[in-house]
Protein backbone atom coordinates (compact mmCIF):
# COMPACT_ATOMS: atom_id res chain seq x y z
CA UNK A 1 0.00 0.00 0.00
CA UNK A 2 1.17 3.48 -0.81
CA UNK A 3 2.02 5.80 2.30
CA UNK A 4 3.09 9.16 0.59
CA UNK A 5 0.81 11.06 -1.77
CA UNK A 6 2.39 13.89 -4.10
CA UNK A 7 -0.20 16.11 -5.44
CA UNK A 8 1.45 17.22 -8.44
CA UNK A 9 1.18 12.93 -9.20
CA UNK A 10 -2.04 12.41 -8.51
CA UNK A 11 -4.76 12.45 -11.20
CA UNK A 12 -7.62 15.31 -11.20
CA UNK A 13 -11.35 13.49 -12.10
CA UNK A 14 -14.21 15.35 -12.47
CA UNK A 15 -17.15 14.80 -10.57
CA UNK A 16 -19.43 17.68 -12.13
CA UNK A 17 -19.61 20.40 -14.20
CA UNK A 18 -17.39 22.83 -12.38
CA UNK A 19 -16.16 20.26 -9.82
CA UNK A 20 -13.02 18.24 -9.91
CA UNK A 21 -11.75 16.27 -7.29
CA UNK A 22 -8.42 14.63 -5.94
CA UNK A 23 -8.13 11.28 -3.80
CA UNK A 24 -4.82 12.17 -1.60
CA UNK A 25 -4.96 8.95 0.05
CA UNK A 26 -6.74 5.94 1.62
CA UNK A 27 -6.63 3.29 4.07
CA UNK A 28 -9.79 0.98 4.06
CA UNK A 29 -11.17 2.86 7.22
CA UNK A 30 -10.80 6.20 5.91
CA UNK A 31 -9.87 8.50 2.55
CA UNK A 32 -9.13 12.25 2.10
CA UNK A 33 -10.20 13.90 -0.92
CA UNK A 34 -8.87 17.39 -2.57
CA UNK A 35 -12.56 18.66 -3.97
CA UNK A 36 -12.50 22.02 -6.05
CA UNK A 37 -15.01 23.88 -7.11
CA UNK A 38 -15.26 26.69 -9.67
CA UNK A 39 -17.54 30.11 -8.25
CA UNK A 40 -21.49 28.63 -8.52
CA UNK A 41 -20.79 24.68 -8.99
CA UNK A 42 -23.23 22.51 -7.29
CA UNK A 43 -22.86 19.51 -5.38
CA UNK A 44 -26.18 18.34 -5.28
CA UNK A 45 -27.81 17.26 -2.80
CA UNK A 46 -27.17 13.11 -2.03
CA UNK A 47 -25.85 10.69 0.66
CA UNK A 48 -24.03 7.96 1.01
CA UNK A 49 -23.26 5.43 4.08
CA UNK A 50 -19.96 7.08 4.28
CA UNK A 51 -19.38 9.31 7.42
CA UNK A 52 -18.24 12.44 6.11
CA UNK A 53 -16.34 15.51 7.70
CA UNK A 54 -15.07 18.46 5.23
CA UNK A 55 -12.94 21.11 5.56
CA UNK A 56 -12.79 24.65 3.84
CA UNK A 57 -9.77 25.49 2.70
CA UNK A 58 -10.63 28.15 0.85
CA UNK A 59 -14.14 29.87 -1.00
CA UNK A 60 -16.77 30.30 0.71
CA UNK A 61 -19.54 28.03 0.22
CA UNK A 62 -23.52 26.96 1.34
CA UNK A 63 -23.45 23.68 2.44
CA UNK A 64 -26.84 22.24 3.57
CA UNK A 65 -26.93 19.07 5.85
CA UNK A 66 -30.71 17.28 6.49
CA UNK A 67 -32.45 20.27 5.09
CA UNK A 68 -30.33 22.85 7.18
CA UNK A 69 -28.08 25.58 5.46
CA UNK A 70 -25.11 27.69 6.39
CA UNK A 71 -22.33 29.63 4.80
CA UNK A 72 -18.83 28.38 4.96
CA UNK A 73 -15.74 29.83 4.72
CA UNK A 74 -12.27 29.40 4.83
CA UNK A 75 -11.31 27.72 8.29
CA UNK A 76 -14.25 26.30 8.91
CA UNK A 77 -16.07 22.57 8.69
CA UNK A 78 -19.13 20.35 8.54
CA UNK A 79 -19.85 16.94 9.33
CA UNK A 80 -22.36 14.77 7.12
CA UNK A 81 -23.21 11.71 9.22
CA UNK A 82 -23.83 8.53 6.99
CA UNK A 83 -26.99 8.40 5.40
CA UNK A 84 -28.08 12.32 5.50
CA UNK A 85 -28.69 14.24 2.75
CA UNK A 86 -26.48 16.94 1.97
CA UNK A 87 -24.82 19.09 -0.68
CA UNK A 88 -23.00 22.49 -1.20
CA UNK A 89 -23.36 25.30 -3.63
CA UNK A 90 -19.64 27.46 -3.93
CA UNK A 91 -20.41 31.04 -3.52
CA UNK A 92 -16.57 31.62 -4.23
CA UNK A 93 -14.13 29.40 -6.55
CA UNK A 94 -13.06 27.16 -3.68
CA UNK A 95 -11.47 24.35 -2.28
CA UNK A 96 -12.93 21.05 0.43
CA UNK A 97 -11.24 18.91 1.76
CA UNK A 98 -13.14 15.95 2.52
CA UNK A 99 -12.93 12.92 4.87
CA UNK A 100 -14.71 9.76 4.46
CA UNK A 101 -15.03 6.55 6.93
CA UNK A 102 -14.91 4.47 5.44
CA UNK A 103 -12.77 5.05 2.44
CA UNK A 104 -15.26 5.38 -0.93
CA UNK A 105 -14.44 2.34 -2.96
CA UNK A 106 -16.48 3.81 -5.45
CA UNK A 107 -13.70 6.54 -5.98
CA UNK A 108 -11.28 4.35 -7.54
CA UNK A 109 -11.09 3.59 -10.99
Amino acid sequence: MKNHFKSAEIPVDIMAPGITRQIMGYQSDLMLVKVYFEQGAVAAIHDHPHQQVGYVLKGKFEVDIDGHKEILSAGDAFSAPSGVKHGVVALEEGIIIDTFSPMRADFLK
